[in-house]
């Protein structure tokens, strides 16, 4: 009875007939963990488990009814547009601070571009859910807009902003003002990089994105930062510009030194400083406009007053301060010379002779700097500015206008150089020199070489009455070079008009003989004989 009640008392635990289940080592288990993927541990895991379904397969429609997904985005672009605007850490640099804040530091802007452009591209199969997610950007980036404003409106306004804009060869940099206004303009221009590569705010429609208006908006606000900072840059360049118009005669070591204009000298020391501020102020795309405008003005400016500079010849050498002046005796010097004894000794005979406790300072000679140099140097200043970006679609065309203003910059050097040059004639016949100066002045605009042959003529004897183009056409100075002399789409136009008048007037004064008169036939397509 005792065995049948407990038949396990004297039975040994191993018996076939109940295997003990089998052991798992805890190695083993270490290393099924350690091999399961590290993203599937992660937050990003979780939060792209929706997107990356809709990568490979249109989402399931109820991802957009319930709206559970669309409220978690929002919610997640609303924390990160806060986060933009939220006061970085660390130790502040030198010059920063403004008010306890530190400007928005670089990169803010393109982290925000790239979880939009990660959160639309997650969802490129599925159209509805796309329009859903370009919806819900309309609020946080309308909240971010004026947040944005709100912080530009009081540097804007603020007189450390404007009241020294411009850089100086002693205050290079930009005060804190302005470095808080140029990070405001650099977040602006990040998050607008975004948008151009997901072709966001582009299109008027009211049924596409709805996101022109934020475009637009971060556009003006980048126009509002750089355009005045440009502008002070020209306000400072242009007197310098307009100066080179006036011959100006420099004293310079009779050593071989390259004699230039006093403004070209001013502008060596300016346009280093001015390079590295607009390279500062132009690193977003909408800016490169203004750079581009603000190049070809004072390049047009710089042909306006080489074109215009009267040719002079240099004056002669001075002589050097205590030195004698070799001048032929009057007769009085010389009769005072003849009654002098030959016997008196000079009071310098017995004077001891010393060597010079130094050589003396090469003579100073007083010349006239050549508008051909001063076009060569000012060519290589301005070949230090920053220029549009040639490798980017949208200012590839603005890249091609300085480039080209540029050269003919170039062209103007190139043409001063040959008419001033005395030997540009010698040896050469009639047709040769004509097609000489058709080929410099091929890409030149006609209002530009048209005073430079004019004077060429006048100083070869060739036509001496000639008068300037603004008496040839009967209009002031000042009211032609406003309307005919204010851009280079400006002086293309009235160059037909201008260029029939002065035609005409040649044409009285000595037919199609004059070098200019040819020319300017063959410019306008109109040869009288």
């Amino acid at each position: 009875m005792i065995s049948f009640k407990h038949p396990n008392l004297f039975r040994p635990n191993s018996r076939p007939t109940s295997p003990n289940p089998p052991s798992r080592p805890e190695p083993v288990m270490v290393l099924e963990r350690t091999s399961r993927p590290l993203t599937k541990l992660s937050f990003s895991g979780f939060k792209r488990s929706s997107s990356s379904v809709s990568v490979s397969s249109p989402p399931p429609t109820l991802l957009v009814q319930d709206g559970s997904y669309l409220q978690a985005l929002s919610l997640k672009l609303s924390e990160a547009v806060s986060k933009a605007m939220v006061q970085p850490t660390g130790p502040v640099p030198v010059g920063e601070l403004l008010g306890g804040r530190r400007p928005i530091p670089t990169g803010r802007g393109r982290a925000l571009g790239l979880l939009i452009a990660s959160e639309l591209k997650a969802c490129q199969n599925n159209p509805h859910l796309h329009k859903a997610i370009l919806r819900s950007l309309h609020r946080p980036l309308s909240v971010l807009l004026s947040n944005l404003s709100a912080l530009l409106l009081p540097l804007l306004s603020s007189p450390a902003f404007l009241s020294s804009p411009a850089p100086t060869v002693q205050a290079p940099n930009p005060n804190a003002t302005q470095l808080h206004a140029l990070a405001a303009a650099g977040f602006a221009g990040e998050l607008l990089e975004s948008f151009d590569e997901m072709s966001l705010g582009l299109d008027n429609d009211a049924r596409g994105d709805g996101l022109k208006a934020i475009r637009e908006g971060l556009v003006s606000l980048i126009g509002r930062v750089v355009n005045p900072l440009i502008a002070a840059i020209q306000s400072e360049l242009v007197p310098l510009l307009e100066s080179l118009e006036n011959s100006v005669a420099v004293t310079v070591p009779k050593t071989g030194t390259k004699a230039l204009h006093p403004s070209i000298v001013s502008l060596q020391a300016l346009v280093p400083v001015y390079a590295r501020a607009l390279a500062r102020y132009t690193t977003t795309l909408p800016s490169q406009t203004t750079l581009a405008t603000f190049l070809i003005s004072i390049i047009w400016r710089a042909l306006v007053a080489f074109a215009n500079r009267p040719q002079m010849k240099p004056s002669q050498p001075t002589s050097p301060l205590g030195s004698p002046q070799l001048a032929p005796l009057t007769k009085r010097q010389r009769a005072i010379s003849d009654n002098i004894s030959p016997v008196t000794p000079s009071p310098t005979r017995f004077a001891l002779k010393l060597p010079p406790s130094r050589p003396s300072s090469p003579p100073n000679i007083s010349v006239t700097p050549s508008a051909a140099a001063d076009a060569r140097a000012l060519h290589e200043l301005i070949v230090l500015l920053p220029r549009p970006f040639a490798q980017c679609d949208a200012t590839r065309v603005a890249r091609e206008a300085v480039d080209e203003a540029l050269s003919d910059l170039t062209a103007l050097a190139t043409l001063l150089e040959n008419i001033e040059n005395p030997m540009f004639k010698v040896g050469k016949s009639y047709e040769a020199i004509l097609e000489e100066i058709e080929r410099i002045t091929a890409d030149l605009p006609t209002l530009i070489a048209l005073p430079v042959l004019l004077r060429y003529s006048r100083l070869t004897n060739e036509s001496p009455s000639i008068p300037p183009v603004s008496s040839i056409i009967d209009v002031s100075e000042d009211e032609y070079r406003k309307n005919c002399l204010s851009g280079f789409g400006r002086a293309e136009q009235c160059s037909s008009i201008v260029g029939h008048s002065v035609l005409d007037f040649l044409l009285v004064q000595g037919g199609l003989q004059s070098l200019v008169a040819q020319w300017l036939a063959n410019r306008v397509d109109v040869v009288d004989h």
